[in-house]
């Protein structure tokens, strides 16, 4: 059988510059699953309010992410996608393409058909589910192929975040920093709107909620559920005391996302004394604008002027070899 595996992530400005950053932005911002409200309020919304508005900043945060070689998001895939075709040769071929942006994701999925493959797997680069990110990446693709009347049977990694191997590949990224020297482990995860976690979990913010004890029978394709498991099962590989460890979520747009607030909370450690902050992000498996500036460079410099005395990012899974082998064994469940 003649297959081939297809990584896709969320995507990149192709410069550091205004015209690529909006351009980018508004591809991504005006997709309903990520603004999932009615069309004329999203395209007024993203077009005449979010985007003027933060296209400068937005291009200024680029601007420090980028490397010589370019955006690390990129980079880090291409690299990625090298190895995976090396430990895979005669078993896949590898393709990645990003949900927005370059490279694109129709013109990639175009390249595969050329080769007439007879089955597809797609694996989104999202360990854990959500409709912004995992459900519009799997409609994507079934939407650039729906025309193809010879389509290969396709097959997708819908999320990952329980699997060992990426378990074990973040637990070695942990432990090349002495964590017993730090006061406190953040695990740090990409915020949602409560009204899109709500959709796939009504009552998430109820009181009689457990997820951040527990794994619920129907948290399966929760968000929120899924980042806490992700963090128990890491805690527990780590054997960290659950005294040593908080969840929380970053990247917010308002006040009714997900909490707590990563940069809150923070603050609200160092005032308990905890002044050596290890910070983990188990949701994103390539390093990009919300590890390496968000958390690495803003919320680090406002840790430091606020008293603390260190801010240690662990880097993400990348291109390493734990992460390849950790793919490999992934699609091969």
């Amino acid at each position: 059988m003649k297959r081939a595996l297809l990584i896709i992530n969320i995507g990149t400005p192709d410069k550091p510059e205004k015209k690529a950053v909006k351009r980018y932005l508004t591809e991504f911002l005006n997709d309903k699953q990520v603004i999932d409200i009615p069309w004329l309020l999203r395209k007024i919304l993203v077009n005449l309010i979010i985007i003027p508005f933060r296209v400068s900043n937005s291009t200024q945060l680029y601007k420090r992410l980028w490397k010589k070689d370019g955006s690390p998001l990129l980079t880090y895939q291409n690299k990625l996608t090298e190895k995976l075709n090396q430990k895979l040769k005669g078993e896949y071929d590898v393709f990645s393409a990003m949900r927005y942006g370059n490279p694109s994701l129709k013109y990639v999925l175009k390249d595969i058909m050329k080769n007439k493959y007879d089955e597809l797997l797609v694996l989104p680069h999202y360990p854990q589910y959500a409709t912004s990110t995992t459900l519009s990446t799997i409609n994507k693709v079934k939407k650039e192929l729906k025309d193809f009347a010879d389509a290969p049977k396709l097959k997708f990694v819908d999320q990952f975040y329980d699997h060992p191997a990426f378990i074990n590949a973040f637990v070695h990224n942990i432990k090349m920093h002495d964590v017993d020297s730090y006061d406190h482990v953040v695990f740090s995860y990409h915020g949602l709107p409560d009204r899109q976690v709500n959709k796939m979990h009504p009552g998430i913010n109820s009181p009689d909620c457990t997820c951040h004890v527990a794994m619920p029978e129907h948290g399966k394709n929760c968000y929120k559920a899924t980042c806490y498991q992700t963090t128990r099962l890491l805690a527990s590989a780590l054997k960290l005391d659950k005294e040593k460890y908080t969840v929380s979520f970053q990247s917010r747009l308002s006040k009714n996302w997900l909490m707590p607030f990563t940069d809150v909370e923070l603050i609200e450690l160092l005032k308990k004394g905890k002044k050596k902050i290890l910070v983990v992000s188990p949701a994103f498996v390539t390093d990009c604008l919300e590890t390496e500036v968000e958390i690495g460079y803003e919320y680090q410099e406002d840790f430091i002027k606020n008293g603390g005395e260190k801010l240690q990012l662990v880097e993400s899974l990348n291109d390493s070899d734990a992460w390849v082998n950790g793919i490999a064994e992934i699609i091969k469940d």
